[in-house]
Protein backbone atom coordinates (compact mmCIF):
# COMPACT_ATOMS: atom_id res chain seq x y z
CA UNK A 1 0.00 0.00 0.00
CA UNK A 2 1.44 3.38 -0.97
CA UNK A 3 2.01 6.21 1.49
CA UNK A 4 -0.71 8.27 -0.21
CA UNK A 5 -3.24 5.44 0.07
CA UNK A 6 -2.43 4.89 3.74
CA UNK A 7 -2.86 8.61 4.42
CA UNK A 8 -6.25 8.70 2.71
CA UNK A 9 -7.38 5.63 4.64
CA UNK A 10 -6.36 7.22 7.94
CA UNK A 11 -8.16 10.44 7.13
CA UNK A 12 -11.29 8.52 6.17
CA UNK A 13 -11.25 6.68 9.49
CA UNK A 14 -10.94 9.94 11.41
CA UNK A 15 -13.81 11.46 9.44
CA UNK A 16 -16.14 8.62 10.44
CA UNK A 17 -15.45 8.93 14.16
CA UNK A 18 -18.33 10.27 16.25
CA UNK A 19 -18.04 11.13 19.91
CA UNK A 20 -20.59 12.59 22.30
CA UNK A 21 -20.85 14.02 25.79
CA UNK A 22 -23.87 14.26 28.05
CA UNK A 23 -24.28 17.96 28.89
CA UNK A 24 -25.95 18.69 32.20
CA UNK A 25 -28.44 21.53 32.29
CA UNK A 26 -27.50 24.61 34.25
CA UNK A 27 -27.68 28.36 34.26
CA UNK A 28 -25.64 30.01 31.55
CA UNK A 29 -25.75 33.34 29.80
CA UNK A 30 -24.52 34.77 26.54
CA UNK A 31 -22.84 33.05 23.64
CA UNK A 32 -20.05 31.01 25.19
CA UNK A 33 -18.83 29.28 22.05
CA UNK A 34 -15.66 30.45 20.32
CA UNK A 35 -15.75 30.52 16.51
CA UNK A 36 -13.52 28.03 14.70
CA UNK A 37 -11.00 29.14 12.10
CA UNK A 38 -12.55 29.55 8.65
CA UNK A 39 -12.04 26.32 6.66
CA UNK A 40 -9.81 26.34 3.59
CA UNK A 41 -12.42 24.56 1.48
CA UNK A 42 -16.14 25.24 1.02
CA UNK A 43 -18.43 23.72 3.62
CA UNK A 44 -19.93 20.40 2.55
CA UNK A 45 -23.47 21.23 3.60
CA UNK A 46 -25.69 23.35 1.39
CA UNK A 47 -28.25 25.87 2.53
CA UNK A 48 -31.73 24.44 2.62
CA UNK A 49 -35.02 26.28 2.42
CA UNK A 50 -36.83 26.87 5.68
CA UNK A 51 -40.18 25.41 6.59
CA UNK A 52 -42.82 26.94 4.37
CA UNK A 53 -45.95 28.39 5.86
CA UNK A 54 -44.60 28.89 9.38
CA UNK A 55 -46.29 31.99 10.81
CA UNK A 56 -43.99 34.78 11.94
CA UNK A 57 -44.48 35.90 15.51
CA UNK A 58 -42.18 38.87 14.98
CA UNK A 59 -41.26 40.96 11.98
CA UNK A 60 -37.84 41.29 10.40
CA UNK A 61 -35.92 44.53 11.05
CA UNK A 62 -37.46 47.30 8.96
CA UNK A 63 -34.22 49.04 8.03
CA UNK A 64 -31.94 47.08 5.75
CA UNK A 65 -28.51 46.56 7.26
CA UNK A 66 -29.55 47.30 10.85
CA UNK A 67 -28.52 44.50 13.20
CA UNK A 68 -30.93 45.29 16.02
CA UNK A 69 -30.35 44.47 19.71
CA UNK A 70 -32.88 42.42 21.67
CA UNK A 71 -36.02 44.37 22.42
CA UNK A 72 -35.64 46.62 19.37
CA UNK A 73 -38.62 46.96 17.05
CA UNK A 74 -39.26 43.69 15.25
CA UNK A 75 -37.03 41.52 17.45
CA UNK A 76 -38.02 39.03 20.12
CA UNK A 77 -37.97 40.29 23.69
CA UNK A 78 -36.15 38.36 26.45
CA UNK A 79 -38.52 35.82 27.98
CA UNK A 80 -40.93 35.88 25.04
CA UNK A 81 -42.85 32.65 24.31
CA UNK A 82 -43.83 31.17 20.94
CA UNK A 83 -45.81 28.25 19.68
CA UNK A 84 -43.90 25.50 17.88
CA UNK A 85 -43.81 26.57 14.22
CA UNK A 86 -43.69 30.29 15.00
CA UNK A 87 -40.64 32.38 14.11
CA UNK A 88 -38.63 34.67 16.38
CA UNK A 89 -36.40 37.34 14.85
CA UNK A 90 -33.33 37.63 17.05
CA UNK A 91 -29.98 39.44 17.06
CA UNK A 92 -27.19 36.91 16.65
CA UNK A 93 -23.58 37.01 17.81
CA UNK A 94 -20.87 34.44 17.10
CA UNK A 95 -17.42 35.60 18.13
CA UNK A 96 -16.89 38.91 16.32
CA UNK A 97 -19.70 38.18 13.84
CA UNK A 98 -22.98 39.99 14.46
CA UNK A 99 -26.18 39.66 12.46
CA UNK A 100 -29.90 38.97 12.63
CA UNK A 101 -31.59 35.61 12.21
CA UNK A 102 -35.13 34.28 12.04
CA UNK A 103 -35.27 31.24 14.33
CA UNK A 104 -38.09 28.69 14.16
CA UNK A 105 -38.48 25.56 16.28
CA UNK A 106 -40.41 23.41 13.80
CA UNK A 107 -40.95 20.17 15.73
CA UNK A 108 -39.94 18.05 18.73
CA UNK A 109 -39.57 14.37 17.86
CA UNK A 110 -39.36 11.53 20.36
CA UNK A 111 -36.55 9.09 19.66
CA UNK A 112 -35.56 5.70 21.04
CA UNK A 113 -32.86 4.94 23.62
CA UNK A 114 -31.20 2.64 21.06
CA UNK A 115 -30.64 5.67 18.79
CA UNK A 116 -27.78 6.69 21.07
CA UNK A 117 -25.86 3.42 20.78
CA UNK A 118 -23.44 4.81 18.14
CA UNK A 119 -22.49 7.60 20.56
CA UNK A 120 -21.32 5.07 23.19
CA UNK A 121 -22.59 7.02 26.18
CA UNK A 122 -23.32 3.82 28.11
CA UNK A 123 -24.71 4.10 31.62
CA UNK A 124 -24.61 7.89 31.49
CA UNK A 125 -27.92 7.84 29.61
CA UNK A 126 -29.39 4.64 31.07
CA UNK A 127 -33.17 4.96 31.39
CA UNK A 128 -33.23 8.25 29.44
CA UNK A 129 -35.07 8.87 26.18
CA UNK A 130 -33.69 11.18 23.46
CA UNK A 131 -35.82 13.85 21.84
CA UNK A 132 -34.83 15.72 18.70
CA UNK A 133 -35.56 19.44 18.54
CA UNK A 134 -35.71 20.44 14.88
CA UNK A 135 -35.27 24.11 14.05
CA UNK A 136 -34.65 26.39 11.10
CA UNK A 137 -32.25 29.33 10.92
CA UNK A 138 -32.70 32.04 8.27
CA UNK A 139 -30.38 34.99 7.74
CA UNK A 140 -32.53 38.13 7.72
CA UNK A 141 -29.68 40.59 8.27
CA UNK A 142 -26.94 42.01 6.09
CA UNK A 143 -23.97 40.08 7.52
CA UNK A 144 -22.62 36.88 5.96
CA UNK A 145 -22.89 34.34 8.80
CA UNK A 146 -20.80 31.66 7.06
CA UNK A 147 -19.27 29.05 9.40
CA UNK A 148 -21.13 30.37 12.44
CA UNK A 149 -22.79 27.94 14.83
CA UNK A 150 -26.21 28.79 16.23
CA UNK A 151 -26.86 26.11 18.86
CA UNK A 152 -27.97 27.27 22.34
CA UNK A 153 -31.14 25.19 22.04
CA UNK A 154 -32.32 23.21 25.07
CA UNK A 155 -35.30 20.98 25.76
CA UNK A 156 -37.88 21.84 28.41
CA UNK A 157 -39.55 19.38 30.81
CA UNK A 158 -43.26 19.52 31.77
CA UNK A 159 -42.44 21.40 34.99
CA UNK A 160 -40.50 24.04 33.04
CA UNK A 161 -37.10 22.69 34.02
CA UNK A 162 -34.28 22.29 31.51
CA UNK A 163 -33.52 18.87 30.09
CA UNK A 164 -30.00 17.52 29.79
CA UNK A 165 -28.56 17.54 26.28
CA UNK A 166 -25.99 15.63 24.27
CA UNK A 167 -23.08 17.41 22.58
CA UNK A 168 -21.90 15.53 19.48
CA UNK A 169 -18.57 15.87 17.68
CA UNK A 170 -18.98 14.40 14.22
CA UNK A 171 -22.14 13.51 12.32
CA UNK A 172 -25.09 11.93 14.09
CA UNK A 173 -27.58 11.02 11.38
CA UNK A 174 -30.59 11.13 13.70
CA UNK A 175 -29.97 14.76 14.60
CA UNK A 176 -27.55 16.77 12.46
CA UNK A 177 -26.17 20.01 13.87
CA UNK A 178 -23.92 21.59 11.26
CA UNK A 179 -22.26 25.00 11.18
CA UNK A 180 -23.80 27.47 8.75
CA UNK A 181 -22.35 26.97 5.25
CA UNK A 182 -20.21 29.26 3.14
CA UNK A 183 -22.15 32.17 1.66
CA UNK A 184 -24.86 32.20 4.34
CA UNK A 185 -26.11 35.65 3.36
CA UNK A 186 -29.49 37.37 3.56
CA UNK A 187 -32.33 35.01 2.63
CA UNK A 188 -30.32 31.80 3.08
CA UNK A 189 -31.73 29.21 5.50
CA UNK A 190 -30.69 25.92 7.04
CA UNK A 191 -32.35 23.26 9.16
CA UNK A 192 -30.62 21.95 12.26
CA UNK A 193 -31.27 19.78 15.30
CA UNK A 194 -30.51 19.59 19.02
CA UNK A 195 -30.71 16.55 21.30
CA UNK A 196 -32.63 16.80 24.57
CA UNK A 197 -32.76 13.95 27.08
CA UNK A 198 -35.94 13.04 28.97
CA UNK A 199 -34.96 11.52 32.34
CA UNK A 200 -37.30 8.55 31.83
CA UNK A 201 -39.93 7.16 29.50
CA UNK A 202 -42.62 8.62 31.76
CA UNK A 203 -41.38 12.20 31.33
CA UNK A 204 -41.76 14.02 28.01
CA UNK A 205 -39.87 16.90 26.46
CA UNK A 206 -42.66 19.42 25.98
CA UNK A 207 -40.87 22.51 24.72
CA UNK A 208 -37.60 24.14 23.73
CA UNK A 209 -35.70 27.30 24.60
CA UNK A 210 -33.03 29.46 22.97
CA UNK A 211 -30.59 31.17 25.30
CA UNK A 212 -27.94 32.57 22.95
CA UNK A 213 -26.70 36.11 23.53
CA UNK A 214 -28.38 38.48 24.36
CA UNK A 215 -30.95 36.08 25.85
CA UNK A 216 -30.27 34.00 28.95
CA UNK A 217 -31.62 31.20 31.11
CA UNK A 218 -30.94 33.43 34.09
CA UNK A 219 -34.07 35.25 35.22
CA UNK A 220 -36.28 33.48 32.66
CA UNK A 221 -34.92 35.61 29.81
CA UNK A 222 -34.61 32.78 27.29
CA UNK A 223 -36.98 32.46 24.32
CA UNK A 224 -39.29 29.45 24.58
CA UNK A 225 -41.38 27.34 22.20
CA UNK A 226 -44.19 25.04 23.34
Amino acid sequence: MSTTTMRRTALGTIGLAVTATLTLSGCKSGNEEAPPAAPSSPAASAAQPGAAGSPDATASPSAAGSEAPAGAAGTAKPGQSFKIGQTATVPFTYGSTKGTIALTVTSIEEGRPADLDPLKLGDKVKGMVPYYIHYTVKNVGTTDLAYSSVGHIKGLLPDGGEANGVSVIGTFEKCKDDALPKGFTNGQSQTSCAIAMAPSAQVKITGAEYWGEPYSTVGNKALTWK
